[in-house]
């Protein structure tokens, strides 16, 4: 399972499931699979970064685990 702390920059963001799902365009489903450690698609954790308020460059801020996306994407 990925590591990544959506669920804890959410929180602390003060913001629901539902809104990070809506804002990323992803389903309420999808984020909580998310944090709870499951993979998804790369495009998935790019919408989630970007909704969440990081840039891409910040990827590792969010999602630890792997070399997410390349920088010149």
């Amino acid at each position: 399972m990925g590591r990544n702390i959506v669920k804890k920059i959410r929180e602390e963001l003060l913001m629901s499931k539902a809104e990070l799902a809506r804002k990323a365009g992803v389903s309420s489903l999808t984020i909580d699979r998310i944090e709870k450690g499951k993979s998804c698609r790369m495009e998935t954790k790019r919408k989630i970064i970007l909704a969440l308020g990081f840039d891409i460059s910040e990827k590792n801020k969010v999602f630890t685990e792997d070399i997410l996306l390349s920088e010149d994407v």
